[in-house]
């Protein structure tokens, strides 16, 4: 059984209201490259992992199975400089476009959507 987690923000009230959060109080962030549109990474925020990455200019997660706040990059030098964050149409994910410096997945591959390509699309006539 999962458990909400509460915690205090300094994120902006008017945006955090809109926010839809699961039963942990986490939503999905997905870090695409701003100029490629390459899609790097999804990672998870809370309000206050939101508000640091708005605030700081590098992307701030939530770590699920560590249960801390980390800033991509800190550790590996893989840093993500943010360029813009865009709330979806459902309020319940974001898209934060960033400049990636080195490889964004955690086994070092520039994505972490490169390695496990379950279908090209359906085949057309032409």
């Amino acid at each position: 059984m999962t458990t909400s987690r509460v915690t205090a923000s300094s994120l902006d009230p008017a945006v955090a209201a809109r926010l839809k959060r699961d039963a942990d109080g986490l939503f999905p962030a997905i870090a695409q490259q701003y100029d490629t549109g390459e899609v790097l990474m999804l990672g998870w925020m809370d309000d206050e992992a939101l508000h640091r990455t708005l605030t700081t200019g590098r992307c701030t997660y939530w770590s699920r199975s560590r249960r801390e706040y980390w800033v991509k990059g800190d550790t590996s030098g893989h840093v993500q400089h943010v360029r813009s964050v865009a709330l979806d149409c459902d309020a319940d994910t974001v898209l934060v476009k960033v400049d990636q410096v080195g490889a964004a997945c955690h086994t070092g591959t520039r994505t972490c959507f490169d390695a496990d390509v379950l279908a090209n699309g359906p085949a057309t006539d032409q």
